[in-house]
């Protein structure tokens, strides 16, 4: 026999699936204004971008009409890692004056945060997105304007359609389908926290959570920045691998040297970098650095085939490393090299390079330390310079790992909501990529019980060009979150 809270939460649902569905077509016109605003929070581009993206959000959160405050606030960046704490974070440049004064902070990008109080028991809900986008890269190697939305079939193009502007669209749509069915008798606790520097590396976080926590506290949060099993299947993302990433430096001489005169005999920093990089993996591939580890548990079965074909392996091209695909993605520390600084061929010329750069990005296993994985590396690169190259490490970021509690009534909730909206039920997931600032949140809110959703499939592309976003998929996300904050709403007081 169907309860009368049991009937309640089955109408519930069902109302907000036919608001979001009616409302799709404003929804997808307010995120095709967001990827229009070229937001990105690279410290080269234009930070005028980013605080229109702010306002944007801001106006979006006020029309809701569900928040008491509705504010743009920004906070410190964190200094470098080295740097003396307090200080201006960089050492003093040649020529630069030496005043003994204190030194305005440098402040992050802006960040949108709104607040509604609970009442009568119920919980809070802390709902996070990031305005701020990738760079586009190179504008040939898109198919459309990278900042003008179009529709092709059933995906919308353009940077941040996806990564994460459709994430601020999911809370815009499900906040106005709760608002919508309760209007003044809701009594659920809401906070819209929307950044503006997730794609730099959320360099002032720490700090906003530390100076604004009052405001942020919540019981749950959901973090609308990953992915989905497929277009059709939902996931809920319970485990992320951490990251260190940072600048290595080899240098073999004091200036450089003809290559004729003296090649053959003169270790050049080049070839000294190259050694350095592939002693970091076995023959197969697999990172080979003493005192990285691997988390051990069960992960779903993913083809070697289908790993080629997300990928866009080209022909004849095999996978690296070993064990089940899945856990090698998810679970086992992965080693790129992101970025290297020496002449281009176009400037090549006939010389030994005294120095070589290049930036070096780590996956850490979910249940390793980002520091400890850090001077793992460290010890590794200094124990394995070649020739007696003078090796540096600079510009060190860490980020931690991510495993969430599964057993928690959010987590149960949005399980349930996920299976009604899209039909069949999530799986649980972890993920490559890495997102550091949930163990920020962690951190700062242990008790708050996180859940990382997504808009995001497979043919996303995020961070590439082409990104885009799926209709269904955004639409199914955001009839989710509107079905679980219904169901927070209606929540028992006390069941927290």
């Amino acid at each position: 026999m169907t309860s009368e809270a049991g009937r309640r939460h089955e109408t519930d649902d069902e109302w907000m699936r036919e608001n979001v569905a009616g409302s799709m077509p404003a929804s997808l016109a307010d995120l095709a204004s967001l990827i229009r605003i070229p937001s990105v929070s690279w410290p080269t581009f234009d930070p005028q971008n980013v605080a229109d993206s702010a306002a944007a959000v801001r106006r979006l959160a006020l029309g809701t009409g569900l928040f008491e405050t509705v504010e743009i606030r920004r906070a410190p960046v964190a200094p470098p890692a080295g740097s003396p704490a307090g200080g201006a974070g960089r050492d003093r440049a040649e020529g630069e004056p030496q005043g003994g004064g204190p030194q305005e902070p440098e402040l992050g990008q802006p960040a949108v945060v709104a607040r509604r109080p609970a009442r009568n028991g119920r919980p809070t809900i802390l709902l996070y997105a990031h305005h701020d986008v990738q760079p586009e890269g190179a504008e040939g190697d898109w198919e459309s304007a990278p900042f003008e939305p179009v529709v092709v079939g059933d995906r919308l193009y353009g940077r941040g359609a996806a990564d994460d502007k459709a994430g601020i669209m999911v809370h815009i749509a499900a906040l106005r389908a709760l608002a919508a069915r309760f209007g003044d008798d809701l009594e659920l606790g809401l906070v819209l926290y929307v950044e503006g520097e997730e794609e730099f590396g959320s360099r002032s976080f720490a700090a906003f959570l530390r100076e604004n926590r009052e405001l942020l506290a919540a019981d749950a949060m959901v973090v609308a920045d990953s992915d989905n099993w497929d277009a059709r299947t939902p996931a809920l993302t319970v485990a992320l691998r951490g990251n260190v990433t940072f600048t290595l430096g080899v240098r073999t001489l004091a200036h450089a040297s003809h290559s004729g005169m003296f090649g053959g005999a003169v270790p050049d920093a080049m070839l000294a970098m190259t050694r350095l990089i592939t002693s970091l993996y076995d023959e197969d591939g697999s990172v080979a650095v003493a005192g990285l580890t691997t988390h051990e548990a069960p992960v779903p079965d993913y083809p070697v085939d289908d790993l080629r074909r997300d990928a866009a392996f080209l022909p004849g091209v095999a996978p690296i490393g070993t064990g089940p695909v899945r856990s090698r993605l998810w679970f086992q520390p992965a080693i790129s090299i992101t970025g290297i600084d020496a002449p281009s061929l176009a400037t090549a010329s006939n010389t030994l390079l005294p120095t070589v750069s290049v930036r070096v990005s780590c996956r850490v296993a979910p249940s390793q330390p980002a520091r400890e994985a850090f001077e793992a590396l460290a010890r590794h690169l200094e124990d394995h310079a070649p020739f007696g190259a003078e090796v540096t490490i600079s510009g060190v970021d860490l980020g931690e790992a991510f495993l969430a509690d599964t057993d928690g009534w959010a987590s149960l909730e949005m399980r349930r909501a996920m299976e009604f909206a899209w039909g069949r039920p999530p799986m649980l997931t972890g993920t490559g990529g890495s997102i550091p600032f949930i163990a920020e949140l962690v951190r700062e809110f242990p008790a708050a019980q996180i859940l990382v959703t997504g808009v995001e499939d497979p043919d996303t592309r995020a961070h590439s060009p082409n990104e885009s976003l799926h209709l269904g998929v955004f639409r199914r996300a955001a009839t989710t979150e509107a079905v679980f904050l219904a169901r927070a709403a209606a929540r028992p007081a006390g069941r927290i």
